[in-house]
């Protein structure tokens, strides 16, 4: 059965860093595309970062490029590094995994999903 567990949220200052992991169970991510994705309340599940299993090329949102970085084995781990948080940065983060081929900053091309680990950003 195919899983994905996010951990490392939590409640950090404005500026402050956090470090999201998601492990994989059922599968490694060697053949997988792998992203991260947000959502704050009231609002739609948006795109933060990608890395492309084809040529490890990473992607990342506009308003996190330079602040966070994807990472990822070719076993079970992938990870978040989010640096100088903003408020803004508040939400529900979550991973995602796909064979397949698509628009990595769309959630349509990811079929697994995480439950979600809560990223909280004070100011």
């Amino acid at each position: 059965q195919v899983q994905l567990e996010e951990s490392g949220g939590g409640l950090v200052q404005a500026g402050g860093s956090l470090r999201l992991s998601c492990l994989a169970s059922g599968f490694t991510f060697s053949g997988y595309n792998v992203g991260w994705f947000r959502q704050a309340p009231g609002l739609e599940r948006e795109f933060v970062a990608a890395i492309s299993w084809l040529n490890a090329n990473t992607y990342y949102a506009d308003s996190v490029k330079g602040r966070f970085t994807i990472s990822r084995d070719n076993t079970k781990n992938t990870g978040l590094q989010m640096n100088s948080l903003k408020p803004e940065d508040t939400a529900v983060y979550y991973c995602a995994a796909s064979r397949r081929f698509g628009r990595l900053e769309r959630p349509e091309s990811f079929d697994y999903w995480g439950q979600g680990t809560q990223v909280t950003v004070s100011s």
